[in-house]
């Protein structure tokens, strides 16, 4: 893998890994180059220890034909993806692993290994995916939600879609993240429920019932990332033109807005699953290896906050 430039903004997230030490990682059926060699790369940078989890005979096969060098990394045989899913959630479960990575079957097969009610990985939390987009044409990283779990998410739904997604940018740096709550517009209107929900996510947070960032919509998305279109409305806003975060309205909405930032702007995503017992890194094979090791070095700094905030002694 090339060394990424200063101004790479994973580069930033690979500098702030430097020194720790790597994460258990229980990898679910890494049976194809991509997948295989994702996870070695990782392990290869200091990121993580990969235990793979599936087919011992098909991934030797894989690493054999690709030149990719297992050494002693170990094997957990499974005899199928959903044998594998279920292996690697158990071997969290367990506590052999701390993470949690999505190897060639289907997200909704491993997610529904991690979403089982007595077997799984559930908390509390609504399960939700964040997009960490490296946009070349943005001056920061920027975070989308939910783009790939909940398809049309409740109010109740998506204020645990924010709280994670400030959960998780907060780890990475950002003392109070700013959200922008995405709809076709700004003004609140029984005509788009988005707006309604938009508007009460806000109030929501001016409660206290979600905490730790700045919230503000319903924008639409040229108000929430132009702050020169924001005042052009007569916007007033805090998070028009410097959001973090970006909630979406649905996932249709998320998932385009985020590949054509993808494929008609430059953008690379990392993706990572959050509200279960750990972090869940998705990747998939259309991902460049920056991404795949972007998605591997936010969920280790994930679980390096936890295991910070487990050992802490009470005040």
């Amino acid at each position: 893998m090339p060394t990424p430039s200063s101004d790479d903004k994973y580069a930033r997230l690979l500098a702030r890994c430097e020194g720790l030490p790597p994460i258990p990682t229980a990898v679910a059926h890494p049976c194809d180059y991509s997948s295989l060699d994702g996870a070695l790369e990782a392990a290869r940078l200091g990121l993580i220890v990969p235990i793979l989890c599936g087919p011992e005979a098909r991934i030797r096969v894989v690493a054999a034909e690709h030149g990719l060098a297992l050494g002693d990394t170990e094997i957990i045989d499974a005899p199928h993806s959903h044998a594998s899913a279920e292996c690697a959630v158990e071997a969290v479960r367990t506590g052999r692993a701390e993470l949690l990575m999505k190897g060639s079957l289907h997200t909704d097969e491993l997610l529904h290994a991690v979403a089982r009610s007595a077997s799984g990985l559930r908390t509390g939390r609504r399960l939700s995916h964040v997009f960490a987009m490296d946009v070349p044409s943005y001056h920061k990283p920027l975070f989308i939600t939910d783009a790939a779990v909940n398809i049309f998410p409740t109010l109740n739904e998506k204020a645990d879609i924010v709280r994670n997604a400030i959960d998780l940018v907060r780890v990475l740096g950002v003392d109070r993240p700013k959200v922008a709550i995405l709809s076709a517009v700004e003004t609140v209107t029984d005509k788009i429920p988005s707006t309604i929900e938009a508007a009460a996510l806000c109030m929501m947070s001016l409660r206290g019932q979600i905490e730790g960032g700045l919230l503000d919509g319903p924008l639409a998305f040229d108000n929430a990332i132009s702050k020169a279109a924001a005042d052009t409305k007569g916007i007033k806003s805090e998070v028009a033109g410097d959001p973090d975060i970006l909630l979406v309205p649905d996932l249709e909405a998320g998932n385009m807005l985020a590949k054509q930032l993808t494929f008609l702007a430059g953008a690379e995503a990392a993706g990572i699953v959050l509200g279960a017992r750990v972090p869940v890194i998705l990747t998939s094979r259309a991902d460049s290896v920056r991404a795949r090791i972007g998605s591997c070095a936010i969920a280790v700094l994930l679980a390096h906050s936890r295991r910070t905030a487990q050992t802490a002694v009470p005040a």
